[in-house]
């Protein structure tokens, strides 16, 4: 087991590193920029190593930086979190050569899994379901072609990233020039590669997500499904598990499909296959995330199994040991907010000082977080500030039981998006659970 890991990451989510590594008695290690020397996973790490200024590609981009940390201060594993380093399969090699583990799969895997037209070849491979798309376009005469070929409207995507940048629809012929001249800038400036593919646009989807779990021993375990629907501009809002337009027939079928595909390939750790449902409630594969996601905790609620404490294990070799993790073992629902520091109308980021902080509490409710009253949030990253779990014996009792844990939780001296959370479980479509990836768009246009 580790001795000692250095947390390549910040916020709420290197506190939750920090949490297991006490849970499994390791060491851990916090890294921080200097806008982040009062962050609150500095004050509860054992050690903390400042790695530069607030600029992101000076600190915690800064892989010379990190790795000399690491060294520094004894570690012998280092975990990437999620965002920043936590897909850079260089970044693997690196540690790799530095007798560092790196804790997440190897960098083979990460490029197989990763890449977004690799991954779909490894899926129709396995028997994924795959939406008709392309391999990476060769140039803008190229896509549109293929996108005759497709059928419009088509989506646009970069092949090694997410998060929304490098993407476009493109629903007719006129518009595939300037897309395509936009979508390989924003690739190439967001992840350093500038390919991009073509893959057939879904009016109103469902973004749907399998959780999976691989230790080096060759198990593999599929842990349900979350909903993720709720989303604006591709980032993700609000998340459910289990998904309300699943069935554990669907829920087991597709986990045996994807067990299997893991198993093959030799993917160790744990990773989020992403879907997309149309509106006749078929699933296909859209990418892998081969990392740890933010919304991790509501399937740690409803299947009980502790996803960073098992990711760590993973990386260290041990065996898993996991119990019941078929679908009609979960227990109950869960669903998760993101707070953001940002206007709740416009969602331009809110920087600035926390005057007051009140987390909220009850049964069934988990906060996760990463600051404090007297914080002061920076400018210089991404605006989530907390998340709050709420878990039920259903889906209307886990509703309930987080509309009150948002009117509890206060925020002070900074705007959030707690109002646009509140206004979202008071919609009918989404306490119904009839969600698309649009559903936020009209609850905004319709005003709250």
């Amino acid at each position: 087991m580790f001795q000692k890991i250095l947390i390549a990451n910040r916020g709420e989510i290197a506190m939750r590193v920090i949490r297991a590594c006490r849970l499994l008695g390791i060491r851990s290690v916090a890294i921080h920029s200097e806008a982040d020397a009062a962050a609150l996973h500095v004050r509860f790490a054992d050690e903390a190593v400042c790695v530069g200024p607030a600029d992101a590609s000076k600190s915690y981009l800064n892989i010379p930086q990190i790795i000399a940390a690491a060294e520094v201060t004894g570690a012998d594993a280092i975990h990437p979190g999620y965002g920043f380093l936590s897909e850079n399969a260089k970044f693997a090699e690196l540690c790799k050569k530095c007798r560092l583990t790196f804790i997440g799969p190897s960098a083979e895997a990460m490029r197989t899994w990763g890449d977004k037209v690799s991954a779909r070849a490894v899926a129709k491979r396995f028997g994924i379901p795959l939406l008709s798309g392309t391999d990476v376009l060769k140039s803008a005469a190229d896509a549109a072609e293929q996108a005759e070929r497709v059928g419009y409207p088509v989506i646009m995507k970069a092949s090694g990233g997410g998060g929304g940048r490098g993407m476009r629809i493109v629903r007719h012929a006129g518009e595939v020039q300037r897309s395509f001249d936009l979508a390989t800038q924003e690739a190439m400036s967001g992840f350093k590669n500038p390919d991009v593919y073509l893959e057939r646009y879904v009016e109103s989807p469902r973004h749907i997500e399998f959780q999976v779990l691989a230790d080096q021993h060759g198990g593999v375990w599929t842990l349900g499904e979350r909903e993720c629907s709720l989303q604006r501009r591709h980032q993700k809002v609000m998340e459910e598990s289990p998904s309300p337009a699943m069935d554990n027939e669907k829920r087991a079928r597709m986990g045996e499909i994807i067990r299997s595909a893991i198993l093959e390939t030799g993917y160790t750790g744990l990773g989020t296959l992403e879907f997309l449902m149309d509106e006749r409630g078929e699933l296909y594969f859209m990418e892998m995330n081969t990392r740890v996601q933010v919304e991790h905790p509501v399937t740690e609620m409803v299947t009980g199994v502790d996803l960073v404490a098992q990711q760590i294990l993973a990386a260290a070799g041990e065996r898993i040991s996991l119990p019941d993790t078929r679908p009609w073992s979960f227990r109950g629902h869960a669903i998760e907010c993101r707070v953001n520091a940002e206007d709740p109308r416009t969602f331009a980021p809110w920087p600035g000082l926390i005057t007051e902080y009140h987390s909220p509490g009850g049964v069934g409710v988990r906060v996760d977080s990463g600051v404090y009253g007297g914080f002061r949030v920076p400018s210089s990253y991404d605006s989530l500030v907390a998340k709050v779990i709420a878990h039920g014996a259903n889906r209307a009792e886990a509703i309930a039981r987080l509309r009150c844990a948002l009117d509890e939780f206060i925020i002070g001296g900074i705007r959030t998006n707690i109002p646009l959370h509140q206004a979202l479980l008071r919609d009918p479509d989404v306490i119904a659970g009839n969600i698309s990836t649009h559903t936020i768009e009209r609850v905004v246009s319709q005003g709250f």
